[in-house]
């Protein structure tokens, strides 16, 4: 019998009107949107439902109402009684797979990353930071790219680990740029530059990690009920206190979305399901293993069709 694992997506898989079907459906769909608002003051529910789209985008914004439209589709999930043997989420999607594990109350876990938000916003001035994705080339080159574009001054570095091939840098604007285009002479077949509001899972976002470092000092976390595959290490964690310590880190590392999936498939993985709006993990898990079963789930008509491919 093989394992299942849930994955939550992260930012940049916001769009608007994701999450009005769920509200409509189902009663605990709504509380989550509702506790939501009233935690943070503005309506959030009517920014995922009517947009405007520039206004959900940003950072401060757009992960709140990714968790909490993750969390509704997730309560809807839970009726059918299927336990996960893991749960992982790409960098802001980790703080849904917190809530689903237990390990962090939903109230708590949305005034939490509207911080994080705020605080990778404010960490480095506009402009000045940026990311790019990279494509066709592997880890190894990624790397030794962004070591040569590097100076004193001015770095770069590998964010996300996403699936073979498709890599994100992230860093100097200017670093960024050099980098891209060495990785072009390399052999990589594109290089994207990605419309973010700074350089996330880069050093430059120490500011933001010491901030998020105090704001967790004061939310209450347990140890988690399900193992969570964490992006800095790409393995399981469930202590209270290394789950706090990997948060902060999480700011500054690099996420290891591939060695994620790839420790889950050494688990005896064999099926994903991604809960949330967008389907970008179900796809990188078929980039990284053809043969696993990853069904995505991001309103009631996908959730329905996605439990009876489940049972």
């Amino acid at each position: 019998m093989g394992k299942t694992a849930i994955l939550f997506p992260g930012q940049g898989s916001q769009s608007v009107g994701m999450g009005q079907t769920a509200f409509q459906a189902d009663e605990r769909a709504r509380q989550c949107f509702e506790k939501a608002d009233d935690i943070l003051g503005y309506s959030l529910s009517r920014l995922c439902f009517e947009g405007p789209e520039e206004e959900l985008r940003l950072t401060a914004n757009a992960q709140p109402a990714i968790l909490t439209t993750s969390v509704a589709l997730f309560r809807m999930f839970q009726d059918a009684d299927i336990r996960p043997d893991f749960v992982a989420g790409h960098s802001l999607g980790e703080y849904s797979a917190l809530v689903a594990a237990e390990a962090l109350s939903f109230e708590e876990a949305v005034l939490t990353v509207h911080r994080r938000g705020l605080y990778m916003e404010e960490a480095v001035p506009a402009g000045q930071g940026a990311m790019s994705a990279v494509i066709g080339l592997d880890r190894e080159q990624v790397d030794a790219v962004c070591r040569e574009a590097s100076t004193e001054e001015q770095s770069v570095e590998p964010a996300n680990y996403n699936c073979p091939g498709q890599l994100v840098i992230s860093g100097h604007a200017e670093a960024v740029k050099r980098a891209g285009e060495e990785a072009q002479e390399a052999g990589a077949r594109r290089v994207i530059p990605l419309s973010v509001s700074g350089p996330f899972h880069s050093r430059l976002m120490r500011p933001a990690a010491e901030r998020l470092e105090s704001a967790l000092n004061e939310v209450t976390i347990r140890d988690a009920a399900v193992p969570v595959v964490a992006n800095v290490t790409g393995q399981a964690v469930q202590s209270a206190e290394e789950i706090r310590r990997l948060l902060v880190k999480q700011v500054v590392s690099p996420v290891l979305w591939e060695d994620s999936i790839r420790w889950m498939l050494d688990q005896g993985v064999d099926t994903f399901v991604e809960i949330g709006p967008g389907n970008v993990l179900t796809g990188l898990v078929r980039r990284i293993e053809r043969r696993a079963k990853a069904v995505s789930i991001q309103d009631p008509a996908s959730l329905e069709k996605g439990l009876d491919s489940l049972q």
